[in-house]
């Protein structure tokens, strides 16, 4: 059962999209769990200096650590094609 409603949420994920976190607006961002107007900021202000290349990379920006992209990995991307 478990593994049954984990699919369904992966499938769900999939079909509402990820957030492409190389060109979403503040308020897109502000929409992924933990991430705040501050840390929204933080990613707006970091790509404008480095294109994010994989999702990891968010963990470079001030604030978010393994914790909060374990959180945050399945709901974003860094392009519009998954």
């Amino acid at each position: 059962m478990i593994k049954i409603l984990a699919m369904i949420g992966i499938l769900f994920g999939f079909a509402l999209g990820a957030v492409n976190i190389n060109t979403a607006d503040k308020k897109e961002l502000m929409k992924l769990d933990g991430i705040g107007s501050k840390k929204a900021d933080k990613i707006i202000e970091y790509r404008t200096k480095n294109k994010f290349t994989s999702i990891e990379d968010i963990k470079k920006v001030d604030g978010i650590g393994d914790k909060l992209f374990d959180k945050i990995k399945k709901d974003i991307s860094i392009n519009d094609k998954m």
